[in-house]
């Protein structure tokens, strides 16, 4: 009857140990999820908050260029424009003076007729910088051809361009951003990669178009914080997310510059 009775007695203790055991065990796996469930939120609020801050840093480098751009276009205006037409305005005034031999009026007139000329031109100039006519009127792949010709005009540059993409009209709003890009690597090829060659080649694999742009200049250092956060570097990524694309930077101290995007 005793042995009975210990024998009950381990019996519970075992089962009471077991139960413990298990809520221990219960209690740990709980608090475990719990605290691994709350530091995933944790990672994916700061990835929010990481992705947030670089949307803020894209939208503030399209804000920043787009006044850069404004205040360049006012200053144009401005210094050369308008002074001219204020020349022009005097010399029609100097036309109403009584006495006016006709030496001094063909004078007067041909610097009016030469000053608008002038006017006319770089108003031109102005406009196609806003929207080049033939990326408007012809589309992207003129476009570029212009884009080189224009930079192999200054003789200080050899650019390859090489198109395998057929470009549908339908997108010329995302291809006026794309034109921007190559626009941008080509003004920093020459103003600080000192390039003498450039090269451009458009190509599409499974309905995804890809351009490759790389230069033979001096190239930068990557791991350099002041070369990724450049506002030129800002504005080129800002347009590629607004692409959807992805863009890949490679480039080494005097191994000029591959980049890559897609659109």
């Amino acid at each position: 009857m005793m042995m009975n009775q210990a024998y009950e007695k381990e019996i519970v203790a075992i089962i009471l140990y077991t139960s413990a055991f298990f809520i221990i065990m219960s209690v740990v796996l709980v608090l475990f999820f719990y605290f691994s469930r709350k530091k995933i939120i944790q990672k994916e609020l700061e990835k929010k908050d990481l992705e947030i801050q670089y949307q803020k840093e894209l939208l503030s480098a399209v804000i920043i260029t787009q006044e850069d751009e404004r205040k360049r276009i006012a200053q144009d205006l401005h210094d050369d424009i308008s002074s001219k037409l204020n020349i022009v305005s005097l010399n029609s005034h100097l036309l109403t003076t009584p006495n006016l031999s006709e030496a001094e009026v063909k004078e007067i007139t041909g610097n009016i007729i030469n000053l608008t000329g002038k006017a006319l031109d770089n108003s031109r100039k102005i406009a196609h910088g806003l929207l080049p006519p033939v990326l408007d009127k012809f589309g992207l792949h003129a476009g570029v051809e212009e884009l080189c010709l224009e930079f192999c005009s200054s003789k200080s540059v050899e650019v390859n361009y090489q198109n395998n993409v057929q470009f549908n009209d339908s997108d010329k709003d995302k291809h006026l951003h794309v034109f921007r890009v190559l626009q941008e690597l080509m003004n920093n090829s020459l103003r600080h990669g000192k390039a003498s060659i450039v090269s451009i080649l458009f190509e599409e694999n499974n309905n995804v178009k890809t351009c490759r742009y790389s230069d033979n200049g001096i190239g930068f250092d990557l791991k350099n914080s002041i070369n990724q956060k450049g506002l030129g570097m800002k504005n080129i990524e800002s347009r590629i997310a607004f692409l959807n694309g992805v863009i890949t930077i490679d480039s080494q101290i005097n191994k000029g510059i591959t980049v890559v995007f897609n659109f």
